[in-house]
């Protein structure tokens, strides 16, 4: 990727660019709108095993789960023009699909949300859930994003080692959800159901050679 030609890479700049316009204009239409119209519903589902309630709250996971924005810097170092094509489709779809749950299957948050009181994590939790209402739950959009640009940048991958790195960034990032208390295991099943069903359905149609 970093002998690219400088063609092509312009190419992929101007792809990665133009996707993740849409895909921002799809996101911040979607998803505080839903957060919006399901919190002004008075009944939710408990989408959650009562069991689920003793995981534990791990301030630390907040950098893992945060880190899913990193991912998204990624994909132009990492894709090539009917790559990033396909991931910009992928992550539209899942914001729409995710969206469309969120209406039909509102969901309610389990844990009890609380800021830590001590440390540096006390603002990011506080920011956090000053913007996020505990409604959008199932699927995990967190887990949707994360899934899609990972599985996206081990299929572009020939390295095992790469994969075993990416995988397990997904896997940190799917747990992180359940140890800052903010989604439940359906959600993050869910989530990656839908990732690996746009993965399956919305392919490259055409390839760089």
């Amino acid at each position: 990727m970093w002998d690219m030609p400088i063609e092509k890479s312009t190419n992929v700049w101007k792809t990665y660019a133009f996707w993740a316009v849409w895909v921002g204009v799809a996101f911040f239409s979607v998803y505080p709108t839903c957060n919006w119209l399901t919190s002004l519903r008075g009944e939710y589902f408990n989408l959650y095993l009562p069991v689920e309630l003793a995981v534990p709250f791990v301030p630390q996971f907040m950098l893992a789960y945060l880190s899913m924005y990193v991912l998204f810097a990624l994909p132009p170092f990492f894709l090539n023009v009917a790559q990033l094509t396909a991931l910009g489709k992928q992550l539209i779809a899942g914001t729409i699909i995710s969206g469309l749950v969120f209406i039909l299957l509102p969901a309610k948050l389990g844990f009890v949300r609380a800021v830590p009181e001590d440390g540096i994590f006390g603002p990011l939790y506080a920011n956090l859930f000053s913007i996020d209402m505990p409604h959008n739950m199932v699927p995990s959009l967190h887990v949707v994003f994360s899934a899609l640009i990972l599985l996206a940048l081990s299929g572009a991958s020939k390295s095992r080692s790469n994969n075993v790195f990416w995988y397990g960034w997904l896997l940190v990032i799917c747990a992180s959800t359940l140890l800052v208390h903010q989604h439940h295991l359906i959600d993050v099943i869910a989530g990656l159901a839908v990732a690996f069903l746009l993965r399956n359905r919305i392919k490259e149609r055409e390839r760089d050679d």
